[in-house]
Parts: C-alpha cells; structure tokens; sequence
C-alpha cells in the first residue's frame, strides 16, 4: 500500500513513517509540508492512502479532502488532528475522509485506524 503523509509538522511526518514502515506492503510515496502540497502531490503520486493533518498552511485538511474525492476518489484518507475524533468525525466524513485520528495518541490508534479503513 503506497501512503502519501500530508502534515506541516516535519517531527510528526518522521514519526508517521517510522510506524508505517513497521507494516509489511506498506511504503510511504510521499510527503507534504502544507494543503496545497499535499493535494498536488496526491494528485502526482496517486496513493492509496492519505493522512492529512486537518490544520495545515494554504489549505486545510478538510479543504484539501474535499478536492480529493473528485480529483483522486480511490484515495482513502485519515484526518490526523489534535481535535477530539469522535466530534471532528462527523465534519471529516462530510468532506469525503475515511477516519479521523488523535495525534496526542498515534503511536497507538494509527495503524489500527489504517487497518480498519483499508480492511486489513
């Protein structure tokens, strides 16, 4: 699964990709530093996955997710944010993501929201 890292935050992008290349299949394709970014490199790289900060220079998470769903609809998308999930989800989903995950607890809740968004 190629898995494109769209975050603002560099330290929080290392340890993204240190948790995914845990994963056999799982490879990360890119990276972002801002909305904008973001969107033209999924648009370049066609992941299969995205994890989007939702607040990022340019455009937002949410922003960003809504031009995906046209532009790159076999994309799934997790919204990473240090909001409470369960009330961003509803916002999220509308904007066309998959989950939404607390950043202040990713070392425990990414890989299991990935795996429950992809079906592994």
């Amino acid at each position: 699964m190629r898995i494109l890292i769209a975050d603002d935050n560099e330290k929080v992008r290392r340890g993204v990709s240190e948790m995914i290349s845990s994963e056999t299949g799982w490879a990360i394709c890119g990276e972002a530093a801002d909305g904008r970014e973001g969107l033209r490199e999924a648009r370049i790289l066609l992941p299969d996955l995205i994890l989007m900060d939702i607040n990022m220079p340019g455009l937002s998470g949410l922003e960003v997710s809504r031009l995906l769903r046209q532009q790159v609809p076999k994309a799934k998308i997790v919204i990473m944010s240090q909001h409470d999930p369960i009330q961003l989800l509803p916002r999220a989903i509308e904007a066309g993501a998959h989950a939404c995950v607390d950043k202040s607890n990713l070392a425990n809740d990414l890989l299991p929201t990935i795996k429950s968004v992809v079906g592994t």
